[in-house]
């Protein structure tokens, strides 16, 4: 699925995405493979698992990004 990051709480690690459908779902940063700073407005892709966000996947800057942090495999 497609969404983009409408709130963040950095205090507790919890955010709200707002899919395409205009759903919200509430997901985790750990569940961020490629996270990085300012993660409010941040357009996502995520694959839903038990209606939760999961493998989510900012989609700025490179491609290659998602691969920078290896030590997640």
């Amino acid at each position: 699925m497609h969404g983009q990051i409408t709130k963040y709480r950095e205090d507790i690690g919890y955010g709200v995405i707002e899919a395409d459908n205009g759903r919200k779902y509430r997901f985790s940063r750990s569940e961020i493979i490629n996270s990085g700073d300012g993660l409010v407005g941040q357009d996502v892709d995520f694959v839903l698992i038990a209606n939760r966000p999961s493998e989510i996947i900012m989609m700025t800057g490179s491609p290659w990004t998602i691969f920078g942090d290896v030590s997640r495999v």
